[in-house]
C-alpha cells in the first residue's frame, strides 16, 4: 500500500482514538502516505502527528456542490481506505476514494447489506455495551495484513506548543488540571460537585487549573467554578488550542474530567487520569492507558489500568450504554450525581500521593 485514507467522520475524541490505527498502518507499510478525512473542527487533534501526511476537513453538512467537489478530489486517489466510522457517509467516501476498503459495521443496520458489498474486510462493532474497546475494534481493520501479531496500541496526541506566557507564570509545580464541561448533559457531572472537589483539592495544597473551549457552554461551566478557591489555587487556563492543551496536560500531576475527548487526550499524554463515568461503558470508551492493552471492567466503583483510574456510581443500571436515563442527548442521568465529591477527592489525593515521586509535574514552557 502506497497511499491510505483513514475515514473518521465523527467527534474529536473519535479522531484521537483513530491514531493507533494510523500508527499501525504506518508500521505495516512504512513508506505509505496516510491521509485522514474528518469533520471541520476535529482535525486539530492530529496537529503535529508525524504519521499523517494530510488532514482533510469537510463540513458536517456538505451539500450537493460540496459533495461533488470532494468526490472529484478523492476519486480513486488511494490504494486502501480504512473506515473507522460505521456511518453511511463514511463508507461512501471510502468507496469513492479507494479500490480496497476495510470498514467497521454496526451490529444491526438496514444499510449493512450494501456497505458489506463495498468492503474487502468488515469488522462488526459490538456497540456501546460491547466488550471490545473501540481502539482494538479499529485495529481489527488491519487483520488481513497483521494476522495474529500482537501490538501495543498507542494513542498519539497533538504535538506540544508552549502555553501563553501569562498562564505559565501562574502555574505551580504539581498542578491539577480539571475539565468540568461535557458536550451532552447525560455525561455532565454536576457543576456543584466539581466546585466542591476543587475546594477540597485547593485546601489540600493542590493548585487546580480549569480548561474548556471557547464555546458558550464550556465557558459557563468554567465560570461556575469561580470562588471555589482563592487565587492562585484556582486558575482559568483560558482558551487553548490542542497543542497548547497538550503542553499544559503533560506538565500536570493529575487530570480530572468526565467522559470527554480531553480525558482521552490526557491519557495519551501519559499523566495520571481520573475519569468520572456515568452511562458510558468503560470497556468500550475508557481513556486508553499508555503502553498496554486495555482491560477495564464494565462496572466498578473505582478501577485503575495503567495511568487511568475510573469512577462509577454503585447502581445496578451502570453502565446502561444509553444517552442518559431518557436515552437522548439532552437527557439527565441519575448515576453521575451519585458519585460524591468527597469520594472523588479521596481518590484524587491518593493518586497524587502515589505519583509524588514518579511525576515531576513541572510547569510547561512559556510561549
Amino acid at each position: 500500500m502506497r497511499t491510505i485514507l483513514v475515514v473518521v467522520t465523527r467527534q474529536i475524541g473519535d479522531v484521537l482514538l483513530a491514531t493507533p490505527l494510523i500508527r499501525e498502518a504506518k508500521t505495516l507499510w512504512p513508506e505509505a502516505q496516510v491521509d485522514v478525512i474528518g469533520f471541520q473542527g476535529t482535525m486539530g487533534m492530529l496537529e503535529g502527528n508525524a504519521d499523517v501526511r494530510e488532514r482533510i476537513a469537510t463540513p458536517a453538512r456538505q451539500g450537493l456542490a460540496g459533495t461533488w467537489s470532494l468526490a472529484r478530489r478523492l476519486w480513486r486517489r488511494y490504494d486502501l481506505a480504512l473506515v473507522a466510522d460505521p456511518g453511511d457517509r463514511a463508507h461512501l467516501l471510502a468507496w469513492i476514494a479507494a479500490g480496497t476498503r476495510c470498514g467497521v459495521l454496526p451490529r444491526e443496520s438496514s444499510s449493512n447489506w450494501w456497505k458489506r458489498r463495498l468492503l474487502s474486510h468488515a469488522v462488526t462493532s459490538g456497540g456501546d455495551l460491547g466488550e471490545v474497546h473501540v481502539v482494538s475494534e479499529r485495529l481489527a481493520l488491519l487483520a488481513p495484513w497483521r494476522g495474529g501479531d500482537a501490538v501495543q496500541p498507542q494513542v498519539v496526541g497533538p504535538a506540544d506548543s508552549p502555553v501563553p506566557h501569562a498562564l505559565a507564570a501562574q502555574l505551580k509545580p504539581r498542578y491539577v488540571v480539571m475539565h468540568t464541561p461535557s458536550m451532552w448533559p447525560y455525561k455532565q457531572w454536576p457543576l456543584a460537585q466539581f466546585r466542591d472537589l476543587a475546594s477540597r483539592l485547593a485546601a489540600a495544597g493542590h493548585q487546580v487549573v480549569l480548561t474548556g473551549s471557547a464555546g458558550e457552554h464550556d465557558r459557563a461551566c468554567v465560570d461556575a467554578m469561580a470562588g471555589a478557591a482563592v487565587a492562585p489555587w484556582l486558575v482559568d487556563a483560558g482558551v487553548l488550542d490542542f497543542r497548547q492543551l497538550a503542553c499544559l496536560l503533560r506538565g500536570a500531576a493529575l487530570y480530572i474530567g468526565p467522559d470527554t475527548s480531553v480525558s482521552h487526550m490526557a491519557a495519551a499524554c501519559g499523566i495520571p487520569v481520573l475519569g468520572i463515568f456515568g452511562p458510558t461503558n468503560p470497556q468500550r470508551w475508557a481513556p486508553w492507558p499508555g503502553g498496554q492493552v486495555v482491560a477495564f471492567r464494565r462496572r466498578a466503583e473505582v478501577q485503575t489500568v495503567g495511568n487511568v483510574t475510573l469512577m462509577q456510581a454503585d447502581l445496578p443500571c451502570v453502565p446502561c450504554g444509553k444517552a442518559g436515563c431518557e436515552d437522548h442527548r439532552q437527557s439527565p442521568t441519575e448515576c453521575l450525581p451519585r458519585i460524591a465529591p468527597e469520594r472523588v477527592a479521596a481518590v484524587a489525593l491518593r493518586l497524587l500521593g502515589r505519583h509524588e515521586s514518579g511525576s515531576t509535574g513541572s510547569p510547561p514552557a512559556r510561549g
